[in-house]
């Protein structure tokens, strides 16, 4: 750890000079460890293998049946689980942040919680309940890690909507709210005002049961953003004087095969991309988009550039440069912990704002959550072959005694 700091310290800041592709041949590889890019190369190559991550669930349990919880945990941790998770302490997480600033990157919290209940044990308002406890528990780590020292810059968490709301009262909102002279009772004005005042709310449209669901979710949206209240009220009166604030996280998306699915079989036009060019031209259209609202607007208008891909980052830190954008502007690059870690260093090295997605919590909890993230990521774990590539080259090349690479 003291020789990353080192050799971090001594390398020089961007240059002050016009725009350079940052190069991401694995050069920032050196700062890590031999058992870590070995470790790193062997799970991608894991999880590249479609039929482990089909089975994943199937396979852990069958791993326990046969080597017992023990030694099937000692695996999993040794693996898939030290790749992908920051750990399971307080203690582990705080020490995996640091790592992850001592090599210019900055942490963004994952709560392991799933949209939907997958048994007949995980239903009703408790399952939804338990997820609140977990992301104010969150919440609160967050609090923890940025009173610990060091340059942490924000620390950010991620949550979803889903893992407080029922997904398909979420779809029966959507639907009602997009009708022509869509319900009042169900405009944001209306909603916020029923989280800010606790009171009951008299929604027409909806049955009981809906709308005691839609209370109680509301009421769990309020108790996770009151640790934020004066960031809350520093944005709303900045976003009332500037008449509207738009943050955007810009993903090409992993639920391919669900959309698909499910307009085969609602019989509705297939709502995705036809392949993957049409994909990555509407991911390029739409960053464009959005760098040139960020270069007007400003801190009005952040945005997260979450892609593990190499031209998509590419386009993201030149337009930043054409645009006079700064790189501790509103402009971050998110990644997954563990993967495409030849951008994510290249890119903290040289000084952008950049986030690890870091999943952590008791491999019960995280193992199934990882495997149900793997099956809807399936095409980038397939994709990260040039990593994988880069990673033997790496290893090669020290078991070769070939030297110390030298940073670029």
């Amino acid at each position: 750890m003291l020789w990353t700091c080192r050799v971090l310290c001594s390398q020089a800041g961007p240059s002050p000079g016009g725009w350079k592709p940052l190069s991401f041949d694995g050069g920032a590889f050196h700062l890590k460890g031999t058992g870590e890019l070995t470790r790193a190369l062997l799970v991608l190559r894991l999880c590249a293998w479609p039929p482990l991550v089909t089975h994943g669930l199937a396979l852990q349990a069958w791993s326990q049946r046969l080597l017992g919880s023990q030694l099937s945990g000692a695996l999993l941790r040794a693996s898939i689980y030290g790749q992908f998770v920051a750990g399971e302490t307080i203690e582990e997480v705080r020490g995996c942040v640091q790592q992850l600033q001592t090599l210019g990157l900055r942490p963004l919290l994952a709560v392991p919680t799933e949209e939907e209940p997958d048994s007949a044990v995980k239903t009703g308002e408790a399952w939804y309940e338990g997820n609140l406890s977990a992301m104010l528990r969150c919440v609160d780590l967050s609090r923890g890690l940025l009173e610990s020292p060091g340059p942490t810059g924000n620390v950010l968490m991620q949550l979803k909507m889903t893992a407080l709301m029922s997904t398909q009262l979420c779809k029966e909102l959507t639907s009602r709210v997009r009708r022509p002279g869509g319900s009042l009772e169900l405009s944001p004005e209306s909603l916020a005002e029923a989280m800010d005042s606790g009171q009951d709310l008299q929604v027409s449209c909806l049955n009981a049961e809906q709308t005691r669901h839609l209370q109680a979710s509301l009421n769990r949206l309020h108790r996770v953003v009151q640790d934020t209240y004066e960031r809350l009220r520093r944005d709303a009166e900045a976003a009332d004087r500037a008449g509207l604030a738009f943050g955007v996280k810009l993903v090409r998306g992993a639920y391919l095969d669900k959309e698909r699915e499910v307009a085969r079989l609602q019989g509705t036009e297939d709502p995705t991309q036809p392949d993957y060019q049409a994909t990555s031209q509407s991911y390029s259209r739409c960053l464009e988009l959005m760098l040139t609202q960020v270069s007007h607007r400003g801190p009005m208008c952040p945005l997260m550039v979450a892609s593990h891909n190499e031209d998509s980052v590419h386009q993201a830190t030149k337009r930043m440069w054409e645009l006079g954008i700064p790189l501790d502007g509103p402009v971050c690059f998110g990644q997954l912990l563990g993967m495409c870690d030849h951008v994510s260093l290249a890119l903290g090295q040289a000084g952008y704002a950049v986030y690890k997605s870091i999943p952590y919590g008791s491999l019960e909890e995280v193992i199934p959550y990882l495997i149900r993230r793997a099956q809807e990521n399936q095409s980038v774990l397939r994709g990260a072959r040039r990593e994988q590539e880069l990673l033997s080259q790496e290893l090669r090349r020290r078991l070769l005694g070939r030297g110390l690479r030298v940073p670029h």
